[in-house]
């Protein structure tokens, strides 16, 4: 049974130059947007205990917490339910109300937020069209902290234009002493349905600078107790990110909104990826897929390979009948005698460096 929610608000005052995803600066849409949504939360939710409910974005920190709490009211929730938002560093500080905006939001049963930062070079913020500066990250923390949050996550971005390998390095270390408990860390992806894929900016870092900003993270975020828990991920102990490791660990989970992705009975499903579209009708999927058995395999594999503790080769020879290491013996002879693939007590994982490579090493995975 399902016990995790993501739930997709697709709403952005504008775009980030290096972001493509899903999001549109039609601000009008909003009321009948959240309407449909219930409609298909109470259509195809079937009211199981959840362990996590996530809203992302977009921009969730557009809604208001009387919106927020219209969509948490539909769900079976319990205190120990992880519920994060999204938050952006600038809606929150407008015009004084961020102390407020996020008591509301901590009082309601939101316990996570999930602080988009990027950087705290002014600069660098201007350049990729982020709407905050660094004050109002700042800001933003504090006042999460004074509402009562304790589990506060901060994403960065490394590789960014004009950003060496010292200012970022020191922007985590400026992050961990604000007293946060997460950092997510997310190499500049250069996508086709970006600004800057266009309009190309000019230094900005080579995949060799990028490994070394990447390796240098985790030599860092480690000594500072941030344990690195999944390829992009560090969290002090007890503050791993719940709705993730439902992702990473292969389990099904309801996905509600625009572009939404979800799975559910063995089936993958996306939603329609335009608001106009999503609002005509709210429970029809522009894909489905269903599963086999050999897709749930290499599913579990690639997926279980990005937490750093890696795949249990038991569970996966019970869950599937096979015997993991007879089945890819040549493949994990191979990358363990190049010190990218280690063994571990309860079966295998990537190396620090095996981490820098990992696509090209689980596709080898993939039949």
């Amino acid at each position: 049974m399902p016990k995790s929610v993501y739930i997709h608000i697709p709403f952005c005052k504008s775009k980030c130059h290096y972001c493509s995803f899903v999001s549109y600066p039609k601000l009008e849409l909003k009321k009948d947007y959240l309407k449909v949504l219930e409609q298909e939360i109470n259509s195809v939710y079937k009211g199981e205990i959840l362990n996590t409910l996530y809203f992302g974005g977009g921009t969730p920190s557009l809604l208001n917490p009387e919106e927020f709490n219209n969509i948490i009211k539909h769900f079976n929730i319990t205190n120990s339910t992880e519920i994060t938002a999204e938050i952006n560093p600038d809606d929150i500080n407008s015009q004084g109300l961020g102390f407020s905006y996020l008591r509301n939001l901590y009082d309601i049963g939101v316990n996570r937020i999930s602080l988009g930062a990027q950087s705290f070079d002014d600069e660098i913020l201007k350049c990729i069209n982020r709407r905050h500066n660094s004050k109002q990250i700042f800001e933003a923390v504090k006042n999460a902290q004074n509402a009562g949050f304790n589990n506060i996550s901060l994403d960065f971005i490394y590789g960014l234009p004009n950003q060496s390998e010292e200012m970022f390095l020191n922007d985590l270390q400026t992050a961990v002493k604000l007293g946060i408990t997460h950092i997510s860390l997310y190499g500049l992806s250069i996508e086709e349905n970006c600004y800057f894929y266009k309009n190309r900016p000019q230094n900005i870092a080579d995949d060799d600078t990028q490994a070394n900003m990447y390796l240098g993270a985790i030599k860092i975020l480690n000594s500072l107790d941030f344990k690195h828990y999944e390829i992009s991920n560090f969290a002090q102990e007890g503050y791993e990110s719940k709705h993730n490791l439902n992702y990473w660990d292969n389990e099904e989970y309801y996905g509600f909104g625009v572009s939404a992705h979800g799975y559910l009975n063995g089936i993958r499903y996306g939603n329609k990826i335009t608001i106009e579209d999503y609002i005509k009708n709210p429970t029809e999927h522009s894909e489905e897929r269903i599963e086999s058995e050999k897709d749930k395999l290499e599913e579990e594999i690639f997926l279980g390979f990005r937490k750093t503790s890696g795949i249990n080769i038991k569970q996966i020879n019970s869950k599937y009948g096979i015997d993991f290491e007879k089945k890819y013996l040549k493949i994990l002879k191979k990358y363990e005698g190049l010190k990218l693939i280690q063994k571990t007590q309860n079966g295998y994982s990537l190396t620090k460096n095996g981490i820098l490579v990992s696509n090209t090493i689980l596709a080898e995975f993939l039949e």
